[in-house]
């Protein structure tokens, strides 16, 4: 975290622009607190992207309420490419009084730069990807994959910064840290899925009842007794989907780790539909 806040703060100087990537389907929790204070005076893009996995009227929310508050807003899904035919034309915009002033110096020609954050896998290498045309980053489906900043040229006139990942050391707000697990931006190494599978399960019991009904074939779901913790009600909720999906352990036991792991590995590839776990209001 310290190496790239220096990287960020060193190639800053060289840069127009700064686009950040949220996850749209946590717009609140993906955004680094760090990144107002590291790249204030510079332009700013925000790309909502994942859009296919988020929901699309939670989404034309938060694009709203990013605008309202200064940011130019593009909405992308960088696996199949939508939306990222326009960031080149976003960039332009964002930045026309600046390349105004630059043809009126002769300088028509100068090459935009642009330094793209994000935190752990947003997705953000994908993206870059996508916009170049070509494979120029490393993307994986797992956070800490980029390493340093690299310089990606879109075309003649516009070169993007890629940068690492970059997480913040402690998380204000345990919900916060509970929707980056849930999309895969902290490593699962780093938490039990068992106990992670319940705080979902319980999450989903609450904002999405017929969805996970549906997803597990549960006859109902049951609600949340008044001495139950989450962790008890979300762990009750695995059983029943556990029991449902087959998943036994010798003796009739049922494998509440797996079912956890299938629940969250479900949810990552959008097979729950499209969920946002953040609200603008």
């Amino acid at each position: 975290m310290a190496k790239t806040r220096r990287l960020i703060a060193e190639r800053l100087r060289q840069v127009d622009a700064v686009c950040e990537i949220l996850d749209a389907r946590i717009p609140a929790s993906s955004r680094n607190p760090d990144v107002a204070g590291l790249t204030a005076g510079k332009p700013r893009l925000i790309i909502l992207n994942r859009a296919d996995q988020a929901d699309p009227d939670a989404t034309a929310r938060w694009g709203d309420f990013f605008r309202a508050a200064g940011y130019a807003v593009l909405v992308t899904d960088a696996k199949s490419g939508r939306g990222a035919g326009k960031f080149a034309a976003a960039v332009r915009e964002l930045l026309a009084d600046k390349l105004r002033a630059y043809a009126e110096k002769g300088q028509s020609g100068r090459v935009a730069r642009v330094m793209v954050l994000g935190i752990p896998n947003v997705g953000k290498s994908t993206f870059i990807n996508r916009v170049a045309g070509r494979n120029v980053a490393k993307a994986e489906d797992r956070p800490g994959v980029t390493r340093a900043g690299q310089w990606v040229p879109v075309d003649r006139r516009l070169e993007l910064l890629d940068t690492p990942g970059i997480l913040w050391p402690k998380f204000g707000d345990e919900a916060v840290g509970m929707r980056l697990a849930f999309t895969g931006a902290v490593k699962d190494e780093i938490l039990d899925t068992e106990t992670l599978g319940c705080h979902f399960m319980a999450y989903l019991a609450a904002a999405a009842p017929e969805r996970l009904r549906e997803a597990y074939k549960l006859p109902d779901v049951p609600p949340r007794d008044a001495a139950e913790t989450e962790v008890g009600y979300g762990f009750r909720l695995l059983e029943a989907a556990g029991r449902k999906r087959g998943f036994l352990l010798p003796g009739g036991e049922i494998d509440t780790e797996r079912m956890a792991r299938i629940l969250l590995d479900e949810y990552r590839a959008g097979k729950l539909g499209r969920l946002t776990l953040d609200s603008p209001e």
